[in-house]
């Protein structure tokens, strides 16, 4: 006998053979088995042709192994117990809602939304660690697709097919100055008014300044060009600070500036037929494998709604 042959050997033979021993005869194994009678003799018999050598004694007292069976037969139930410990143990990994995601989010989210839905996650399961890293939506887009992050949140809808973009919260931009800009006690400015003032804006690459200018395209037939732009920023907490420091108005996320407003060390200006919205997406892969601890975390996502109410 060759070990070639043993390749050849089935777990079902395998199973055939501890059966066969358990109920000492072909017809119940077979029953055992929900196999034919015929059909399990055949499983014994190939199994015989491939080692070259007899496995089981038939005499009209019964079966009993061979020497060389009974060593088949021990490590036949060590394989069937490993199979059976794999399966228990892929198992137990998608019921288990213990894990690590790593997420990669924009800013806003990232920044603003995402910490506190995290800590409150943590309260209900500890057993969850979330891995989050901040890069502009294009970025967080790419990482999602090179897979090295699982789950995205991002401030605008992707156009490649490999992802599935969800609408998860919805969002605002509004425009914000200075406490004391002389802008604060107007109702509203207008849209020339607006040209003339200096503008602070986030870097090519945010959701937030695509938005914006699709909205001026779109909307008013105006480009950023035309705006006097005097700085851009990599973040939205630089973009508070340019404002804060006088360096001109932007328009942000009003989940970006709550503490600012409250405080009124920033105010919101109201600009007449102007109201700018957006949604922010959760996406992922298409063939993205969701297990039990991803699943908990977007349905958190999706049902918690009192941190976003849109303002």
């Amino acid at each position: 006998m060759t070990n070639d042959r043993l390749k050849n050997l089935t777990l079902q033979q395998l199973e055939a053979l501890i059966a066969l021993v358990a109920e000492r005869s072909f017809s119940r194994a077979a029953r055992s088995m929900l196999l034919t009678q015929p059909a399990l003799t055949k499983n014994i018999r190939n199994m015989e042709d491939y080692l070259g050598v007899k496995v089981v004694n038939r005499s009209n007292a019964g079966i009993s192994l061979t020497p060389e069976g009974k060593i088949l037969y021990d490590y036949a139930q060590r394989m069937v117990r490993l199979r059976k410990e794999a399966c228990e143990k892929i198992q137990q990994m998608h019921e288990n809602a213990g894990g690590d995601i790593y997420v990669g989010a924009s800013t806003i989210p990232a920044t603003y939304i995402l910490p506190r839905a995290i800590s409150e996650l943590k309260k209900a399961h500890p057993e969850i660690r979330i891995f989050l890293k901040m890069e502009d939506s294009e970025e967080v887009m790419n990482m999602v697709l090179d897979r090295e992050v699982e789950i995205g949140c991002i401030g605008k809808k992707p156009l490649n097919r490999k992802l599935i973009a969800e609408p998860l919260w919805n969002d605002r931009l509004i425009l914000i100055a200075p406490g004391k800009h002389r802008w604060v006690k107007k109702e509203a400015v207008s849209l020339s008014e607006l040209l003339q003032e200096p503008f602070v804006f986030r870097e090519k690459g945010s959701a937030t300044r695509d938005v914006f200018e699709k909205y001026l395209k779109e909307n008013k037939s105006i480009s950023l060009s035309q705006l006097n732009i005097c700085g851009e920023m990599g973040s939205s907490e630089a973009v508070k600070e340019a404002v804060f420091a006088g360096l001109g108005v932007s328009f942000i996320s009003v989940h970006a500036v709550a503490r600012e407003l409250a405080r009124k060390t920033l105010c919101e200006i109201p600009v007449a037929s102007c109201r700018i919205e957006r949604e922010l997406f959760l996406i992922y892969l298409k063939q993205f494998d969701f297990r039990l601890h991803h699943k908990i975390f977007v349905n958190f996502l999706r049902n918690h709604k009192a941190m976003l109410k849109n303002k």
